[in-house]
């Protein structure tokens, strides 16, 4: 093979994986099928945990993005396995599901504690303000105010803060993952 047909060649793959990378919504390149795990973790694809590295890049390309989408992986076409990429897939899938399912329990559990920490502080504020016209002016009347009153307070703006800091710190990793729990995985040759 001369030289000038190599580099026509090398030239037309670069061409080939921009056209690509134009077509799809998320592209992701690979040398190997290794490139999406970590390479701490010898076991086979289907139990083997995902890159951080690619987790990261799936993130910030899906950030801002709605609706259904595909997520393409390129590879060079030597390769390709695909009875490989069928066992990726899966995994892949399974890993997204997973982490969407967890969180979103995690979420759900959050919310329900904020909200039962914001009422039980709502409830004390109420019992001392009770105390306080109702109680006289005994030493324990005093000691009840003096209990219940920051109790309560803080009790009611730490369940707020967890409804509305918390729970919205975990919004990104939620939409991230019940993105990619319905995102359609295609592995294309280049």
């Amino acid at each position: 093979m001369s030289p000038e047909t190599k580099e026509e060649e090398i030239r037309e793959d670069e061409q080939i994986k921009r056209e690509l990378l134009g077509k799809s919504e998320i592209s992701i390149l690979l040398k190997t099928y290794d490139d999406i795990f970590s390479d701490f973790d010898p076991r086979p694809f289907v139990h083997r945990a995902l890159s951080d590295d690619f987790l990261l890049e799936a993130k910030k390309a899906t950030f801002g993005r709605e609706g259904a989408f595909q997520l393409r992986f390129l590879i060079p076409r030597q390769a390709r396995k695909p009875d490989q990429e069928v066992l990726i897939k899966k995994r892949l899938r399974d890993h997204f599901r997973k982490h969407f399912i967890l969180l979103e329990k995690e979420v759900a559990k959050t919310k329900r504690r904020a909200w039962y920490m914001a009422s039980l502080g709502a409830f004390m504020l109420v019992l001392a303000t009770l105390v306080s016209i109702y109680g006289g002016e005994g030493i324990w009347t005093h000691i009840l105010l003096v209990l219940l009153e920051p109790a309560g307070w803080f009790t009611a703006w730490t369940g707020l803060d967890q409804l509305f800091y918390t729970v919205e710190e975990k919004k990104p990793d939620l939409d991230f993952y019940r993105k990619m729990a319905n995102v359609e995985i295609l592995f294309i040759s280049y």
